[in-house]
């Protein structure tokens, strides 16, 4: 599915225009950066939880050449839906 099938979809949905969705969904993806960037735990009431965990830096080798490099860290975001999102997807 391309963004502009989702932004459709949502939109029919939720009865607006394709634009007001747009600018919903982009206002949720950048509260959802500052809020992870923070390593806070965001969850969105029967759909799930985001959260981010923050990966340390570290050293490793490259098994070809033997050279050992530092590997920045680096923020991952997980989601753990929720019992009543996992009931209507069953």
């Amino acid at each position: 599915m391309e963004s502009k099938e989702l932004i459709d979809q949502i939109a029919a949905r939720i009865e607006r225009s394709s634009a007001d969705t747009e600018k919903l969904l982009e206002g949720f993806v950048a509260t959802l950066k500052e809020r992870c960037s923070a390593l806070d735990c965001i969850a969105v009431p029967g759909f799930g939880t985001f959260e981010a965990k923050k990966k340390s830096e570290r050293v490793t080798v490259n098994p070809a050449s033997g050279k050992k490099m530092l590997v920045p860290p680096k923020i991952a975001l997980t989601f753990k839906a929720s019992a009543l999102l996992k009931s209507k997807l069953r």
